[in-house]
């Protein structure tokens, strides 16, 4: 049994990158922040293996003989969206950020899609997924038009009321508008959005659906594969690498679903790269500014973390990590660019420093399997 684990706390950065600036996100420091805003965080298991070591963490201790290695990661891809994010964890670099849209898509893409789909749209600007069903449901369910929407990371949203566009139409639809995004507008992720309820009590359904850009490149999941080692995927991960260099795959639509699929896999899959994402954090809680479900789902993600360290062998090796931040305290419900955690059990207990980039974990997960990868830097030394 020889497994490295790693999983992703979904937006859940550690401080502004010095490129933030450039994003808007002056500030932003997603753990510091809510923790500062709510009075303070108890997270005891996750101080334990060294998080308060990274960065002063109000009321997370600083741990004087951590269980963990740790420290954090800077982005080297443009951008701060999830699939950026995960792409270079997984060791793909991006030079040029995916497009985005602050003034909504091109005519042209907009006239395809009425074509392609027969139905004219409502919408196309960027807006908040709660607020815009609540601008244009009531429309959309007297027109029964798909309302189409983006934000300020490089998505193309459809959002459909379940009674007016059936689940299966809405993702037909998705399919559609990836078939159009590619090249130029070739967009990160076409999402279905599916919600139900009626006007002034609309709300998401759990039935998105995310339909990513295949990775532009070679990642570590795909040398794995090719070499015949099992990649698991858990939650959303699937998606947002497009099902390549996948060996199975293990659902998951919340934090809670995805900590029982990890529980899971550890005492089921016997060796080989296990890859989770811990969506609620950033879908559920930084979208929508929320501090105290921000700071409760931590602190319930924490109570967890016994589970799965008991469960891990001497030879097995667990990542946890982040792809970007999500500050719920800023005016913004936008992603933040942000440095990311990095905490390492199973190796050395020692501080890690500022790595690089996230493709560090790329180059570890591969030296831990006898393998060499052309990005990142391992920081397995002494295993």
């Amino acid at each position: 049994m020889k497994r490295f684990i790693i999983w992703v706390l979904d937006s859940v950065g550690i401080g502004e990158l010095p490129d933030a600036h450039k994003y808007g996100d002056q500030g932003s420091a997603t753990l510091q922040n809510i923790a500062k805003e709510r009075g303070g965080l108890y997270l005891p298991n996750l101080a334990h293996l060294g998080l308060g070591l990274i960065e002063n963490i109000s009321g997370v201790e600083h741990a004087v003989n951590p269980e963990a290695a740790y420290g954090k990661m800077k982005a080297v891809s443009q951008g701060k969206d999830t699939t950026t994010g995960h792409w270079e964890i997984a060791g793909l670099e991006l030079k040029e950020p995916f497009p985005t849209y602050p003034n909504g898509f091109p005519k042209e893409i907009i006239a395809k899609f009425e074509q392609l789909s027969g139905y004219k749209v409502l919408g196309n600007y960027p807006a908040s997924g709660t607020v815009i069903i609540e601008e244009l449901g009531e429309e959309h369910l007297k027109t029964k038009r798909p309302i189409i929407y983006t934000s300020a990371d490089s998505v193309f949203q459809i959002a459909a009321h379940v009674e007016v566009i059936p689940l299966d139409k809405l993702y037909q639809f998705c399919e559609i508008a990836r078939s159009i995004l590619v090249g130029e507008h070739g967009v990160a992720r076409v999402i279905a959005r599916p919600f139900a309820g009626t006007p002034g009590n609309f709300y998401r359904t759990k039935d998105r659906h995310d339909y990513s850009l295949p990775p532009l490149g070679r990642t570590v999941l795909d040398q794995l594969f090719d070499e015949g080692i099992s990649v698991t995927a858990i939650g959303k991960i699937v998606d947002i690498f497009a099902g390549r260099g996948i060996s199975q795959v293990l659902k998951a639509k919340n934090n809670n679903e995805t900590i029982a699929q990890l529980i899971y896999a550890i005492e089921e899959v016997k060796d080989g790269l296990i890859f989770a994402n811990s969506v609620d954090f950033d879908m559920v809680y930084g979208h929508r500014n929320d501090v105290e479900g921000y700071a409760r789902a931590l602190e319930e993600t924490d109570r967890f973390l016994p589970e799965i360290i008991k469960r891990l062998t001497k030879d097995d090796v667990l990542v946890i990590t982040a792809d970007h931040g999500c500050d719920p305290t800023t005016p913004s419900t936008d992603h933040s660019r942000e440095y990311v955690p990095l905490l390492v059990y199973g190796i050395k207990p020692r501080p890690l420093g500022i790595r690089e980039t996230f493709a560090d974990v790329a180059a570890s997960a591969a030296e831990f399997f006898d393998l060499t990868y052309e990005r990142g830097t391992s920081f397995l030394a002494a295993f």
